[in-house]
């Protein structure tokens, strides 16, 4: 294999997996702009240029060339690695225009790259999702290039690929290839990204989805992923055709049946489901690209019309997520979603027939072999977590609820570090949590939950209440005895309960996190079966719930046998929401069989709601 070759197939698994990173960022910031416009409207005409630049990104290989132009590769390449650099900066606004051109240039060298090496495209995607499945098994689900302190990194890694592209542009030559991609690979090319980027790419979706290990997901899903590869690297058939149908109808069969079992069942064969549906989707990747390159065919066309797909389900995908506040239509819909997906992916291969992965380009097989032994035993390390720091007894609780706003802050940085600062300043000992994302797009697919449960090095139990992937959970650093939950009646967005029983010395402390709906006559409803879920006995109860001091839910609690200990104990009752000059007092700690110490609600402003901390004794 030439020098060439080498350079090219890191140029573009680089851009890639910035490619990756960007989509990741720009549906979050995007995300912040869309849920202002819902929630505090009106529509701004910020908001609708912001919607029409994300059209624009997605749309620019349109002005791909037919042919091979030889400086686009270059010039794409490099305003992708320029932009990379400001968009690890936490700033909404910088991360938004700074991903929109990745997205952009980054499209464009993909169709440019089409051109003269379209086999070289389905590789390095999987080199990039790779790379970048361990990157964000470094930082426990939180892309540790997206954090405070990697931008030196980046500076760095950015000016050795510049350097890189410079020298590819100097030794590029072109082939004619024999490879095209038509209508209906791009759109696998959509359904492809659609997948990796919410669900079979990011071990902590998988493991919310059937309810098995990280810890076992993060190796197990990266050599998976690898497979592909060290396939194409050791076979001599590899970018072969197999001739047969069979074997791509196999593929589709296997990737809609691992998306249903995994979002059906739970448990070690969800995962597998899940695991060797994401195989399937990789040895079907290959094929999206036509045997015969059509005469004059623009390649971007198709690329762009497969990028709005992936733009499209997206979409559908939120509102899944946020039926109660758009689209009621789409209550339940993420498997359909999910399986649409899988279809068009494997459309091509059930079609045409399967293409054998083709060779990486890095070098000898040894290497490729060696690089990926050595990330395979790094996801290893990252995967397991230090030793949890527990405690066996009190003298006293301090028990906490957090409305965590999915990590965000109220202008939109994601503050999931500050708010873990807030949560250890505040010595809880005990955390009830809503607004708990674990790997939705929307969020930097970060998993709130064991995000902060490793880096407080406490324990917690998460119960999801909407697609897998949002709900609310419970953080705790005393010995657990058990924990389970329940879904409340909802009309409109899901909520639940959660029950955690907790060794406190020679005792049991029953700690309940909660999280009541928007309108009144759903909380009626969803008290009812909370009270009935929490039974009689001592207990704390804490959560958001959408309710003042003058309102029935907190009327029906006091008539219950809870107390506010606020009230009780003489300490002042401040507002806690929205945390910048907060006006209601909407979310509460209640405690029953138990003594007031203490009552407070911290200055911090991590997140939109402020964070309630109460000092219990047991009695």
């Amino acid at each position: 294999m030439d020098k060439q070759g080498t350079i090219r197939a890191i140029e573009a698994s680089a851009v890639l997996l910035f490619f990756i990173q960007a989509v990741r960022t720009l549906f979050s910031v995007l995300f912040g702009v869309i849920y202002d416009a819902i929630f505090a409207g009106p529509l701004t005409v910020g908001a609708v240029v912001i919607n029409v630049l994300v059209l624009g990104a997605f749309l620019v290989p349109l002005l791909a060339p037919r042919r091979y132009a030889r400086q686009l590769l270059t010039v794409s390449s490099v305003l992708v690695y320029l932009a990379r650099i400001p968009m690890t900066v936490n700033d909404p606004q910088m991360r938004l225009y700074s991903s929109l051109l990745i997205v952009a240039a980054g499209g464009l060298y993909a169709a440019s790259l089409l051109t003269v090496a379209p086999g070289l495209l389905p590789v390095s995607l999987m080199a990039a999702l790779a790379f970048d499945q361990l990157l964000r098994a470094w930082g426990n689900t939180f892309d540790v290039t997206l954090r405070a302190g990697w931008l030196p990194v980046q500076l760095a890694i950015s000016a050795v690929l510049l350097v890189l592209s410079v020298r590819a542009a100097r030794l590029r030559r072109v082939d004619a290839p024999e490879l095209g991609l038509g209508l209906l690979g791009g759109m696998a090319v959509g359904g492809m990204l659609f997948l990796q980027t919410s669900l079979l790419s990011l071990p902590n979706a998988i493991a919310r989805w059937s309810a098995w290990s990280y810890s076992a997901l993060v190796p197990s899903l990266l050599v998976v992923t690898l497979l592909p590869l060290l396939w194409g690297a050791l076979r001599p058939a590899a970018g072969e055709v197999t001739g047969r149908r069979l074997w791509g109808i196999i593929l589709l069969l296997l990737v809609c049946g691992g998306l249903a079992a995994g979002y059906l069942l739970t448990g070690f064969l969800a995962a597998v489901a899940l695991l060797v549906a994401q195989l399937a989707v990789l040895l079907a990747l290959p094929s999206l690209l036509r045997e015969t390159r059509v005469e004059g065919q623009h390649s971007g066309s198709r690329l762009a019309a497969g990028l709005l797909l992936f733009l499209a389900m997206n979409f559908a995908n939120a509102f899944a997520f946020t039926y109660a506040y758009t689209l009621d239509l789409f209550r339940g819909a993420g498997l359909p979603i999910f399986l649409l997906a899988g279809l068009f992916t494997t459309l091509p291969a059930a079609l045409r027939g399967l293409r054998l992965p083709g060779s990486p380009e890095w070098g000898p097989a040894r290497l490729v072999v060696g690089v990926a032994t050595v990330m395979v035993a790094l996801s290893l390390a990252f995967a397991f977590p230090s030793a949890l720091q527990m405690k066996e007894a009190g003298p006293n609780v301090r028990v906490a609820t957090y409305n965590i706003h999915y990590g965000y802050h109220s202008d939109w940085k994601f503050y999931l570090e500050e708010m873990a600062q807030t949560i250890e300043q505040s010595g809880a000992d005990i955390v009830a949590m809503q607004e708990v994302d674990t790997g939705r797009i929307t969020s930097y697919c970060v998993d709130d939950a064991l995000w902060l449960a490793r880096q407080l090095r406490m324990g917690v139990y998460y119960l999801p209440t909407v697609e897998h992937l949002t709900g609310i959970a419970v953080l705790y650093r005393f010995p657990v005895q058990e924990a389970d939950g329940k879904l409340l009646t909802s009309r409109l967005e899901q909520t639940g309960i959660i029950r955690t029983r907790l060794k406190v010395g020679d005792e049991s402390l029953d700690a309940y996190g909660i999280w009541l709906g928007l309108e009144r006559e759903e909380r009626a409803v969803q008290l009812t079966e909370a009270l009935d879920f929490i039974g009689q006995g001592s207990a704390v109860f804490g959560g958001d719930l959408n309710s003042t001091p003058d309102s029935p839910v907190y009327e029906r609690l006091t008539g219950a046998g809870f107390l506010d200990p606020f009230i009780a104990g003489g300490f002042e009752p401040l507002p806690t929401s929205p945390s910048e000059e907060p006006e209601e007092r909407i979310d509460y700690v209640w405690i029953r069989g138990l003594r007031p110490v203490d009552a407070q609600v911290p200055k911090s402003t991590a997140s939109d709601h402020r964070m309630v901390v109460v000092e219990v004794a047991l009695q």
